[in-house]
């Protein structure tokens, strides 16, 4: 587990290595940011806001990475497919 500051707001970010890769997570206080492992159908049956990001290996590449997927809480607080990792972390906290 490891704090980063991402427009001046704190995340807790996750890093889970698992079968030659590294499954990665950051979440605030209503909202996540996930690499491709994670599901978007799970995010949407709990009504969690999800912004889902992929071809990142660190956390770094998960803020300039665009949104390729996200959940219908992350579109309700205005995060859209195409716009950056940390702009969709931004609009959800």
């Amino acid at each position: 587990m490891e704090i980063i500051t991402v427009g001046g707001k704190q995340f807790t970010s996750y890093r889970i290595p698992f079968s030659g890769c590294n499954l990665l997570f950051i979440s605030g206080e209503t909202g996540a940011l996930g690499c491709g492992y994670f599901s978007l159908e799970a995010a949407n049956k709990f009504g969690h806001a999800l912004a889902i990001v992929s071809g990142v290996n660190s956390f770094h590449d998960m803020m300039s990475a665009e949104v390729k997927a996200c959940s219908e809480k992350a579109v309700e607080m205005g995060v859209t497919v195409g716009m950056s990792g940390a702009e969709a972390l931004l609009k959800m906290n």
